[in-house]
């Protein structure tokens, strides 16, 4: 099975990189400034409805700080409707019930298409739009029989068979390709879908939704905006319902004395602040090797000092806002701590800007363990680079945390290499690179990272049950 890589870009260092970079950027969509929106009310059964109460939330533009609109707040009367025509499309009989499997990957495909059609406005590049085509072949294997040979005069066999209902929150830092990730493998295994967006970013979910009216999915699919709390209380009261969880991060980014310092530092670099550092993957916890220590961190510092943060519809611009003023305000204070604590700040560290939410891109050296920069996720620009003599020394650090969920090396011993990938407590270990994730392998954390797995044949068990099923036969031909 072939892998699709979605990595992020190295740094231009000649003409030849410049181009390249140019052309890629022409074959990305350009998003659409002061876009119309077009949908702000809540999808129910292929419906768009007021809300019960009638409530709305504000949205707001990270990059001015204005008032986008209005959005419908869902509350629990609506979560009632929406799980209740999601459970009435799951019974025995219905449509998406008796729907073959190979006909929900086609649908799949087709939503797939709908979201290419619309990149432009949704602002995404043409990998996010491939996440639901990726599913749409997964949707023709999960029903596979699994044989077992059986002595006596038995057969014996298993079968994977969707749950039933699945409820699904989107978190706010990539609202596309979350829902990709979740609701693509959902629909692929024949569940109904409840689904939550961020409230900071409810927009392209409900654009998500005109696309599935558009598909003609009929009624197998119901997405609504509601308040976190609501689904919290309901887990907890449920009847042991399962829970799959993606959860943050503090992720170790080990840098050896043999590696290629320009790869390092780059991958260092985007590693961090890629999406302003509101990503769970982001690597800010970089442990560098003492003979190359102040080299990584100088060139470090003048990599960011060059980084262009912008307007988001400016294709040269490198770093966004945050995503609001409370996350701004939240990683500025992150950055005071780092000062009193004792980090030495290297650059960075302040709001940029009189208007939107952001932040220059943060670089902090001699950092220690205990500070609160180094234990806990800030989701912001910004950097933290400390030094390790030995490797046993840096592998019991870069476990010293409460997350899991991705870890990296870099060096040019392959057993070095090796060593440390096996000793990481972490789902995903990268070797020479960073971000590069494969839509056919299952991606989650381990301790306080998550539950479960998304991704690859993992992320479609979460969303399936297994049963076995034995026949007794009168003869056996052999």
């Amino acid at each position: 099975m072939t892998s699709s890589k979605i990595e992020l870009p190295g740094e231009v260092k000649t003409d030849a990189d410049a181009a390249a970079l140019m052309a890629s950027l022409q074959l990305m969509p350009s998003p659409v400034p002061n876009a119309e929106i077009k949908y702000t009310k809540i999808f129910i059964n292929n419906e768009w409805q007021d809300s019960v109460s009638g409530k709305t939330f504000p949205v707001y533009n990270p990059a001015s700080g204005e008032q986008i609109c209005e959005v419908q707040e869902a509350e629990k009367a609506d979560v009632d409707k929406a799980v209740q025509a999601a459970r009435l499309a799951f019974t025995l009989g219905s449509v998406w019930r008796r729907m073959d499997a190979s006909e929900r990957g086609r649908l799949l495909a087709k939503l797939a298409d709908l979201v290419e059609r619309d990149s432009a406005y949704l602002a995404v590049s043409p990998p996010q739009c491939s996440k639901f085509l990726d599913f749409s072949h997964f949707a023709t294997l999960h029903l596979v029989l699994v044989c077992s040979s059986t002595d006596g005069d038995y057969l014996t066999f298993t079968r994977h068979e969707p749950i039933g209902v699945c409820g699904q929150i989107i978190p706010w830092n990539f609202p596309l390709m979350m829902t990709a990730w979740k609701l693509g493998p959902a629909l692929a295994c024949g569940n109904t879908v409840v689904l939550k967006p961020a409230q900071q970013t409810p927009l392209t979910c409900l654009y998500i939704g005109s696309l599935v009216k558009e598909v003609q999915y009929s009624t197998i699919t119901t997405c609504v905006s509601l308040v976190g709390k609501l689904i919290q209380e309901a887990a907890g009261k449920s009847n042991l319902k399962r829970v799959t969880l993606e959860l943050g991060g503090k992720n170790p980014n080990i840098i050896f004395a043999d590696a290629d310092l320009d790869l390092a530092v780059e991958q260092a670099h985007q590693g961090v602040f890629f999406n302003a550092g509101q990503c769970c993957t982001a690597g800010s916890r970089i442990f560098v090797e003492e003979p190359i220590y102040e080299e990584f961190v100088r060139r470090s510092v003048e990599r960011a000092k060059r980084r262009t943060v912008g307007s988001p519809f400016d294709p040269t611009t490198e770093q966004g806002p945050q995503i609001s003023q409370e996350q701004q305000s939240r990683v500025l204070e992150f950055i005071r701590s780092g000062i009193s604590e004792g980090a030495r700040l290297e650059c960075g560290g302040k709001a940029l800007g009189l208007k939107g939410f952001f932040i220059e891109p943060t670089v902090f050296s001699n950092v220690k363990d205990d500070m609160r920069i180094a234990k806990e996720e800030i989701f912001g620009p910004v950097q933290q680079i400390m030094k390790f003599k030995t490797i046993d020394e840096v592998i019991e650090r870069a476990n010293n945390t409460e997350y899991g969920l991705v870890a990296a090396v870099f060096t040019s011993d392959i057993t070095k290499a090796m060593t440390i990938s096996t000793a990481m407590q972490a789902g995903t270990v990268w070797i020479n690179c960073f971000n590069a994730l494969s839509t056919q392998c299952p991606f989650g954390g381990y301790k306080m990272s998550g539950n479960g797995r998304e991704l690859g044949d993992c992320g479609l068990k979460e969303y399936s049950e297994v049963k076995t099923i034995t026949i007794k036969i009168s003869a056996k031909n052999s």
